[in-house]
């Protein structure tokens, strides 16, 4: 199940880090974007790199999160770039988490899912465009849009992240919004989540679907670490967010299990503050971030 694979990967490393690949152009160092003036140009230079970012941590992280919106900018040329990296992240051993939020009434939802975690099937031929282990998704439109996503899971041993509790400031204004029920809208999805997941529980306690929990609104995570044993969380906010290794840890079980920690900017960008080449930059960070964690993770264990 993909879950323990990832969770083996945790354990192996002691290191619950997932680096974003969330790469803008922008963010390159000079000399990858002199003469650049079209996409073509663009996203050829952000492939090279992510590729020397995945070089310089892959032995270090367990897995990278590459957000698609930051390809999609770039047109034809930007989606084969985050597709070259997804599959460069996947043949370097890293787990692959594609961060599109995607979701729809069922039949469209399949063909999203189709496209990262499924197949699409052209005159018997099989092939899935951007090849994904896990992909994030909006549950809003409830069960019969999640649906066609838990079907390729259980085929392609893939898994999904719901957006739960989201690490944005103004979150709160839906997700903290009380039901008839007394719930919270966070909480309802979370638990819709855990529902979701309940015949799919791995080795290590975990299903195939997982929620999104952002480390910036920590005792709401609490609240979900609590009601949601079974569900694994991926937790955006640590650093340019201003989430860090106490809020963090609300997020996580006994033993340190239960969660990945995303970090983007923080760490393909750290260069600009601490000098050197981007790369090197890169793995100090994931370094330094990693010894932040397992300071109030401890030993990351099954329990």
């Amino acid at each position: 199940m993909i879950f323990d694979r990832l969770i083996e990967k945790i354990i192996s490393t002691q290191n619950p880090v997932c680096v974003g690949l969330d790469t803008s152009f922008d963010y390159l160092p000079d000399e990858m974007k002199d003469g650049v003036t079209d996409y073509a140009g663009a996203a050829g230079a952000i492939f090279e790199f992510n590729k020397k970012i995945i070089d310089y941590v892959y032995d270090l992280v367990p897995a990278v999160k590459v957000q698609i919106a930051y390809y999609e900018q770039y047109g034809e040329p930007g989606l084969a770039a985050f597709g070259a990296t997804c599959e460069y992240a996947s043949r370097r051993g890293l787990i692959v988490i594609t961060d599109a939020k995607r979701n729809d009434i069922g039949a469209t939802a399949a063909r999203y899912s189709a496209s990262f975690l499924g197949e699409t099937v052209i005159n018997g031929n099989h092939s899935t465009p951007y090849p994904s282990d896990l992909l994030t998704v909006n549950g809003y439109f409830g069960t019969d849009g999640i649906a066609p996503f838990l079907e390729d899971c259980k085929q392609f041993n893939k898994g999904v992240f719901v957006l739960v509790k989201t690490s944005n400031p103004s979150s709160g204004e839906l997700q903290n919004l009380r039901l008839s029920d007394g719930r919270t809208v966070y909480e309802c999805i979370g638990d819709m989540a855990e529902k979701w997941g309940e015949d799919s529980i791995g080795k290590y306690g975990y299903s195939r679907v997982g929620a999104v929990v952002g480390a910036t609104h920590p005792e709401e995570a609490r609240v979900l670490r609590s009601r949601l044993p079974h569900t694994f969380f991926l937790i955006p906010g640590y650093g340019a967010q201003g989430g860090n290794a106490d809020t963090v840890r609300a997020c996580f079980s006994e033993g340190g299990m239960g969660g990945i920690v995303n970090n983007s900017r923080g760490i393909i960008c750290a260069y600009q503050k601490r000098g050197g080449t981007f790369f090197e930059a890169a793995r100090e960070a994931v370094l330094e971030m990693r010894a932040d964690l397992r300071s109030v993770l401890g030993e990351i264990c099954a329990k």
